[in-house]
């Protein structure tokens, strides 16, 4: 099951890169930038601040860390360094 909000440009690149990297079972892509605005790294029209669930046979074995790691790595650094607010929950 794949679910998303706010399909800007940066959430849909979320879920592309991370459906072709992992192929999860679940993803959901959020974008909760309104909920910090007035915050440090907001911008106005929001794909700033974001929430991840991931849920693939790719991240089983792995710990928090190399799960984490795993989704920036998709993500690349040109896309990580356009989003301010980051939040995963990663499972298999």
């Amino acid at each position: 099951m794949v679910t998303y909000t706010g399909e800007g440009a940066v959430t849909a690149e979320i879920r592309e890169r991370l459906t072709q990297a992992f192929a999860p079972s679940e993803l959901q892509v959020l974008d909760e930038s309104e909920k910090h605005r007035g915050h440090a790294g907001y911008r106005e029209g929001g794909q700033s601040h974001f929430h991840v669930a991931i849920r693939a046979p790719a991240f089983e074995g792995k710990s928090r860390i190399a799960r984490h790691r795993a989704v920036h790595a998709a993500l690349g650094p040109a896309l990580m360094s356009d989003i301010h607010a980051l939040s995963l929950d990663i499972g298999t």
